[in-house]
């Protein structure tokens, strides 16, 4: 009698190596068709989260402005759901290039705006992100001075010598440049002389629950290290009690993100004002 296991095994298609293997590449292949399918009928947007300075936790230092999409049923799909699946793919570019639109929109008309785009290392040869960068920046030579890129700490080592070249083009028209998730990867810190990031965000894996982890404790304090080292404003991810908060801002850290000062949101108070003021 054939066993229900081999039944299962002898339904997977011929070259998947096994059903967990099957599992993960439907399970991509869904992902890649729902953001293809967000892409097509322009059902992407940005949430944004703000930035509170440390010194003051009312104030905001600036927003980071994190790409959505939605779904066949209308559900907002955060960033962490799908771009695994598509960052080394044409739609992770294609991705990238909304982001930054809809974030130089969104400063184009919020003159007192200040706001940070996520992208890809990759993205920095792509033609169409370099051409939206560029026209953005001549029709408007305000737009560097308040635009921060974000590039995770692995897709920056993926080609740190581009990443450098990339900075030196950017930063005269004012573009600052934030090294996020730092301490989740593998960098190389002798790349740290030559890389202009003017921001350091420490990856929430070591700021969540701080206040009662004497083990992250220690790791933020040498991240903090580094980043003073490197004339690098800090800012601490994932700060979700007032506890972690408070022991962040005694620690020293600039600025302080995450669910304790709001979630992410695709209404933001200038959002909402001026619909108050249309209605």
């Amino acid at each position: 009698m054939v066993s229900r296991f081999k039944r299962r095994l002898a339904d997977i298609p011929p070259g998947s190596e096994s059903p967990l293997d099957y599992a993960v590449a439907q399970r991509d292949k869904n992902t890649l068709d729902m953001v293809r399918d967000a892409i097509t009928h322009k059902q992407t947007l940005l949430a944004y989260q703000p930035v509170m300075r440390a010194s003051s936790h009312t104030k905001v230092a600036f927003y980071e402005g994190l790409i959505r999409i939605l779904d066949a049923t209308g559900r907002v799909i955060p960033a962490k759901d799908f771009m695994p699946a598509i960052e080394a793919t044409e739609l992770g570019r294609e991705i990238d290039v909304l982001a930054l639109r809809m974030g130089l929109q969104a400063l184009r008309q919020n003159p007192g705006l200040r706001l940070s785009i996520n992208m890809s290392a990759r993205s920095i040869g792509y033609s169409a992100w370099h051409k939206m960068m560029q026209r953005h920046l001549k029709q408007d030579a305000t737009l560097g001075e308040r635009l921060i890129l974000e590039i995770t700490e692995s897709s920056a080592m993926l080609v740190p010598e581009l990443v450098v070249d990339f900075m030196d083009e950017l930063q005269p028209h004012g573009v600052c440049f934030a090294l996020d998730d730092f301490g989740a990867g593998y960098t190389a810190i002798r790349y740290f002389k030559d890389f202009y990031f003017d921001i350091l965000k420490i990856d929430g894996q070591f700021v969540n629950g701080i206040a009662r982890n004497p083990d992250n404790r220690a790791i933020t304090a040498a991240l903090l290290s580094i980043a003073g080292h490197f004339d690098m404003l800090t800012v601490a991810e994932f700060v979700e009690t007032a506890e972690d908060a408070a022991l962040l801002t005694e620690m020293g850290v600039d600025c302080l993100q995450g669910f304790y000062f709001s979630a992410p949101t695709t209404q933001p108070a200038w959002l909402r004002r001026k619909h108050a003021q249309a209605g």
